[in-house]
């Protein structure tokens, strides 16, 4: 059961039973049904999670499969975190809020455990998954063809292509390991030995090299062209890492990989579907959904987590699980008394990734681009060549709104028709800025300015084409979304050194905390931020071996590893 103080905040739940199409074969929106308006008196539950984005969602799924009586409460009117959709702008234009495109979700083996496909959830792909556009308006495309790839790559400099193959064949020897050693539990023990023997000596060593290298040094290694090296740092920007950075070359690469493997897809009908599948895997397994009210404080007894208190307090037999940033649980949810000193000054020096500026449209026709190639992307990067990807990560991190932003494009009709009227397109952009300045007022006018002259410079007639706007800047990403703390989408910064057992803070690089039975869910634990459900899999995983017949064990082990560090 979903439940909401306001049904009209409740997302759309589309009905297992609703088809694509209608008798004729044409499209037919799908069936929508509200839950019903309850109150809901004090609980006692096994679980109580805090937060029903995707990483909530998840864990709750995969305690429900265990039996667990599950308790999800939500502090906005809508379930879904930052994978929500909406006719935000105008009726027949559905706009994806925040996250539209979801390579990793496709991917990830802890998705794909939860079978979402047979609960209403179908994947649309764009005919390229991705396209560079560079200043001059040559592009470098990226399939799920990687034979076009290195085609689109070898135009740029001969031998190039041939390059793009060695890694895609490398990806496809080493892809169910390592996508199961990012994913699970630190140490991946299991995983991390199927990796190694899938790489071998040679190659591994060189993935390890690679995991280590910012993308301006390990493309200039491997190829000769612009085209490749482009793609690989706009991809590596999807996080806050620039180009010249350490450990941008592993997340170019990846995303890079994963966009031919599996393409950059979409949830038909828009994001929300893809949380309305994780609810309804969720309800139909017992499990109640409260939206609207907010956890304000994690109640704790004798060093651990006993319930929460949401207005009136829900008392946890078993765990509380919190899908929220970190310094969220610990700076506002707990006392501070609790935790060990250490943890309180290394939240201090708790590190986010950059601020966002997202711009949204409804548009009466395609993106006019110069480039033809670039129509065909659902997903589009616009902006310099490697050099100047590099400089536009380096005015973020110092704190400089550049003058040459680089912007991810999404044409979601491209990937999916049903996202805009016949012939129209519903469309996005963003690009990161630095932290710490007032977004308000004339800097976010700027900005959207200059993003828009960006798009016209390159797709000349693109402003014509504007029917309506949405401008979503970072204090408007958090005032929809609390955990995107001033637009802030990744949980914490994916830099290296809050990576593994240093996310959040030095640790054991797991879901477990200080305070015993109570666990961490959000993007700011291992493995980080993206749509992939790993935070949110590994914080039940936790929860499930602590309550489990070796629990005490497993609690003293912990407990004693966690001292060996706090004292």
């Amino acid at each position: 059961m979903v439940v909401s103080r306001d049904t009209r905040h409740l997302p759309a739940l589309v009905s297992p039973a609703d088809g694509p199409g209608g008798d004729d074969g044409r499209r037919t929106r799908p069936k929508v049904r509200y839950a019903e308006h309850v109150h809901i008196p004090t609980d006692t539950v096994d679980a109580v999670v805090v937060g029903a984005g995707p990483n909530g969602l998840v864990a709750a799924n995969l305690l429900a499969d265990a039996g667990w009586e599950v308790l999800v409460l939500e502090a906005t009117p809508t379930l879904g975190g930052a994978v929500r959709s909406a006719e935000a702008i105008e009726p027949g234009f559905v706009t994806d809020l925040f996250s539209a495109f979801y390579p990793m979700a496709a991917a990830s083996p802890v998705l794909a455990g939860l079978g979402l496909e047979r609960h209403g959830l179908r994947w649309r792909h764009a005919p390229a998954a991705l396209a560079h556009v560079l200043p001059d308006d040559r592009v470098a495309l990226v399939s799920r063809d990687p034979a076009e790839t290195a085609a689109s790559f070898e135009a740029f400099a001969p031998g190039d292509g041939e390059t793009w193959t060695e890694e895609a064949a490398l990806w496809r020897r080493i892809r169910d390991p390592l996508l199961n050693a990012l994913l699970s539990p630190f140490p991946p023990v299991r995983a991390a030995g199927r990796l190694a023997r899938a790489a071998g000596t040679a190659d591994g060593m060189r993935l390890a090299r690679m995991v280590a290298m910012p993308v301006t040094a390990w493309t200039g290694e491997r190829f000769r062209g612009a085209g490749a090296p482009a793609v690989h740092a706009g991809n590596a920007l999807h996080t806050d890492l620039g180009p010249a950075q350490a450990g941008s070359a592993v997340f170019g690469w990846l995303l890079s990989m994963l966009a031919q493997d599996v393409g950059f897809p979409v949830p038909d009908g828009g994001a929300g579907a893809l949380t309305a599948a994780l609810a309804r895997r969720f309800t139909a397994r017992g499990g109640r959904i409260e939206c609207g009210r907010p956890v304000s404080r994690v109640l704790t007894g004798s060093g651990r987590a006993m319930g929460v208190l949401a207005d009136t307090p829900v008392r946890a037999r078993r765990a509380v699980l919190a899908a929220v940033p970190a310094p969220l649980l610990y700076g506002r949810m707990l006392d501070e008394r609790i935790l060990p000193p250490r943890v309180r000054g290394d939240l201090r020096r708790f590190d986010w990734d950059a601020a966002t500026v997202k711009v949204n449209w409804t548009l009466s026709g395609p993106i006019p681009w110069t480039a033809p190639e670039a129509a065909r992307a659902g997903t589009v990067h616009l902006g310099g060549d490697v050099a100047g990807l590099a400089r536009y990560g380096l005015d973020v991190e110092l704190g400089t709104v550049s003058d040459e932003p680089m912007l991810v494009i999404g044409q979601m009709a491209v990937a999916d028709p049903s996202r805009a009227p016949d012939g129209c397109e519903s469309a996005w952009a963003y690009t990161h800025v630095p932290r710490g300045l007032d977004w308000d007022g004339d800097r976010l006018r700027r900005v959207t300015d200059r993003m828009e002259a960006l798009l016209e410079r390159h797709a000349p007639g693109f402003g014509a084409r504007v029917r309506g706007r949405l401008v979503q800047g970072p204090r408007e990403l958090e005032r929809a979304n609390p955990a995107l703390v001033e637009g802030a989408v990744g949980g914490g910064s994916a830099a290296m050194h809050q990576q593994l057992v240093l996310r959040p803070v030095p640790g054991l690089g797991r879901a477990d905390t200080p305070v015993d039975r109570l666990f961490l869910a959000g993007a700011s634990a291992h493995p980080g931020g993206a749509v992939h459900g790993g935070p949110g899999a590994n914080a039940a995983r936790a929860a499930l071996a602590r309550a489990g017949v070796g629990g005490v064990a497993y609690a003293a082990a912990i407990g004693g590893l966690h001292r060996l560090l706090y004292s």
